[in-house]
């Protein structure tokens, strides 16, 4: 069974920058758990089948302008059928003046009205993204994430591995930490994964043999990120004689994480091998490809190995740039 989550609206008012004219009861008590919005035209002209109350509904402009269109009997029927709907939340956007039977019918029914001077769309639009994120279906690994050269790199591994050493060498080099040990990925869209760290961990490295450390504190604020999408995930893996690893990189491997594809690649880990650099250039590689360019296939494109340079699923066709 999939776990659902919820978000109070005291957190969505202080982020949306909204202002309140009634509340039923605490705005930290009121939960909201669904992610999609509603705009309530279709109830308030009668159709009131498929209606979800568990919503946040926005008034805007043509829904007022609609209602104020009625006879005072026939308005008043139609808000109060909206209303006994008992909708969690109503937004009236742009700064208009929410309608007194509104107001009246609110204590009635606890539903809680909001207002803010925002249009509906762009009010809309941070709602859906603030949810997204904050509704997310989601889980925890253990590993490192970073961001190099703006690519967020998953660093997984057994423990003792070196991740966090890596990490470190990684932050010294310019590139920015954002999980270390436990890793919160979140998707926030169909093919999108978010990684950040718990709250309680944020920002520490355990250094086997140095301890903890606080990676804001000691390289600075520049070294640190609070979340950031996850582009690829590196295996670190003790190297192993009798496996065979692939030296070319012509074709891309996946992983997947919560229904997601994300690229992966296995590095193996030897004595004398500078890992920050190999990670370095992993992430530049798989940009590349994201771009459209595979340099192992123009290799072999090139020693008449293939014919074929098409870009794989997922590789943008803009070779010619290169």
């Amino acid at each position: 069974m999939a776990t659902s989550y919820t978000v109070p609206l005291a957190k969505i008012i202080k982020e949306i920058q909204l202002e309140t004219l009634y509340l039923p009861k605490s705005a930290d008590e009121i939960q909201i758990s669904a992610q999609e919005v509603n705009r309530p035209g279709l109830i308030f002209s009668g159709f009131d089948s498929f209606f979800d109350n568990s919503r946040i509904n926005f008034l805007g402009k043509s829904e007022y302008e609609y209602i104020n269109s009625l006879e005072d009997s026939l308005r008043l029927q139609r808000i109060e059928l909206f209303m006994s709907k008992k909708p969690v939340v109503l937004i009236v956007t742009r700064g208009l003046p929410c309608p007194k039977e509104i107001l009246d019918l609110a204590p009635k029914y606890a539903v809680a009205i909001l207002t803010t001077t925002e249009a509906t769309s762009s009010c809309m639009a941070a709602t859906i993204a603030y949810l997204n994120v904050q509704l997310a279906e989601r889980i925890t690994r253990h590993g490192v994430f970073v961001e190099v050269y703006g690519e967020g790199v998953l660093i997984l591994g057994d423990s003792g591995v070196g991740k966090s050493e890596t990490a470190v060498e990684l932050i010294k080099r310019g590139h920015r930490l954002i999980a270390d040990d436990a890793v919160e990925i979140k998707k926030t869209g169909a093919k999108t994964l978010v990684g950040t760290a718990p709250d309680n961990i944020r920002h520490f490295i355990e250094v086997r043999g140095v301890g903890i450390i606080n990676a804001r504190r000691i390289f600075g604020m520049g070294s640190v990120k609070l979340s950031e999408r996850i582009n690829m995930v590196v295996m670190l893996e003790p190297w192993d004689s009798n496996k065979v690893y692939d030296r070319m990189g012509a074709e891309s491997e996946y992983i997947e994480i919560l229904g997601v594809k994300i690229p992966y690649t296995v590095v193996p880990i030897h004595p004398g091998r500078n890992l920050a650099i190999i990670i370095e250039v992993a992430a530049m590689n798989n940009r590349q490809k994201k771009m459209g360019y595979n340099a192992a296939r123009e290799l072999m494109h090139n020693l008449g190995m293939i014919d074929d340079v098409t870009p794989q699923d997922g590789e943008l066709q803009i070779w010619g740039n290169f």
